[in-house]
């Protein structure tokens, strides 16, 4: 297919992660090499900088902070959980990659960012506006079908099992088999990251903490949850549990809910750590029970970041423009694991519409049959996503990370209200 000649829009949405910025510069770095691509802009908070017209020129930024964006957490370019309800957002998208030659567009997010991008393709399409639309994944909680995996989710395990260790230690010196101790890690509607809890446990050493994981694939069975509490505090100084904030009951309740909705419909949750608590304390007396909660901490954490994770988000980037310049479309870009003993992986591509609103659960098999610990099928799945380290630089001892200048490009249209 011949190229396409015009500009580049990236945009980014939804949670950031501690390897997002490493897709956007992967991107950048991939569009320089192409003739046919004139301009590279970025949008600024996702889809509502689109809809207002807010771009900024990547190209103008310094291949000092670009590279820098490969250690940089949160979002660079700014994010956000719109929506696109109406059509009259659908038009305004596209009037504004007619008003700047968009002719490619790359989309960094999870399942409604990728639903996003497959409306915005199939509007385009419709109008006979000739455009291409790859999504490159991003999120921690590893629910994204048709990849092996997602950029960001391997960092967010690290910190989490590294976290896991370091507590451990703190509470093998407090504990005098009294001491619950709870860690409420994100994971919505699917349970990768608490299971990544369990990459804290050495080899060959079973009793290792987290001692207990509860997931969102496995109904919570509160008498069975005491008396496993029971039964680990008469063998070891404390019991360390990771729960799921997307913890449900038996009748699919989640354990732990607000009454508010986001932008998307999704239920507000967290408290299951506090849920959990306050059940242990009502029902083991003597027990002191403590919850810490890391919150947005596991999805920034740059300085516990996998370089495994970080190298692929990059290289989702640089394949994203590939595909987009060889003239795919209405594609995402995809993990995909080799099959030999030492782990290795390569790009491969899936059709937006099948990944758009999905949601990939964890495997029951890789669950172990007391659905509260993992077995060596999740270990062998995630313990090759951790490896290596990202270096850092440091400036009086304090992370250094990239600072765009974010130049603006000009408004060409009437003012948008969203």
């Amino acid at each position: 297919m011949a190229e396409l000649v015009g500009n580049v829009l990236v945009g980014q949405s939804g949670g950031p992660t501690a390897v997002i910025n490493a897709s956007v510069a992967g991107i950048v770095a991939e569009a320089l090499n192409h003739e046919c691509i004139e301009e590279i802009y970025g949008a600024l908070n996702g889809v509502l900088g689109l809809l207002q017209e807010d771009l900024i020129d990547l190209a103008s930024e310094s291949q000092q902070q670009i590279r820098a964006l490969r250690h940089t957490p949160g979002a660079a370019l700014g994010t956000c959980r719109y929506k696109l309800k109406k059509q009259q957002d659908f038009e305004r998208v596209i009037e504004v990659f007619k008003a700047h030659n968009i002719r490619y567009f790359f989309y960094i997010g999870g399942n409604d960012s990728q639903d996003t991008a497959d409306k915005i393709s199939k509007l385009a399409q419709q109008q006979g506006y000739e455009l291409r639309v790859i999504g490159v994944p991003k999120t921690i909680d590893n629910d994204l079908p048709s990849t092996d995996h997602c950029p960001g989710y391997a960092s967010a395990i690290k910190y989490i099992a590294t976290t896991v260790r370091e507590v451990a230690c703190d509470n093998e010196a407090m504990g005098q088999g009294d001491l619950v101790s709870i860690i409420e890690v994100m994971g919505r509607s699917a349970g990768w990251i608490a299971a990544g809890a369990s990459l804290a446990k050495r080899r060959d050493h079973p009793h290792d903490p987290p001692h207990l994981i509860y997931l969102p694939e496995i109904p919570f069975d509160q008498p069975k949850c005491l008396e496993d509490v029971k039964r680990i505090l008469k063998r070891e100084k404390f019991c360390q549990i990771v729960v799921a904030e997307g913890l449900v009951d038996s009748d699919g309740n989640y354990v732990a809910a607000e009454a508010a909705t986001d932008s998307f419909g999704h239920a507000q949750l967290g408290g299951a750590g506090d849920a959990l608590a306050e059940i242990i304390g009502a029902n083991i007396p003597g027990v002191k029970v403590r919850v810490a909660k890391p919150g947005l901490m596991q999805r920034c954490a740059a300085h516990a970041a996998s370089k495994t994770d970080a190298d692929e988000a990059f290289l989702a980037g640089q394949a994203a423009v590939k595909a987009a310049i060889n003239g795919e479309t209405d594609k995402m870009v995809t993990l995909v694991r080799g099959d030999t003993d030492h782990y290795t992986s390569e790009t491969g591509l899936a059709p937006l519409s099948d990944v758009a609103n999905s949601i990939k659960k964890l495997p029951r098999e890789w669950i172990n049959e007391d659905g509260v610990s993992m077995n060596f099928q999740f270990l062998r799945y995630a313990q090759p996503l951790i490896q290596g380290e990202v270096t850092i630089p440091h400036d009086t001892g304090v992370p250094l990370f990239a600072r765009l200048d974010r130049v603006r490009v000009d408004k060409s249209l009437p003012g948008y209200e969203v």
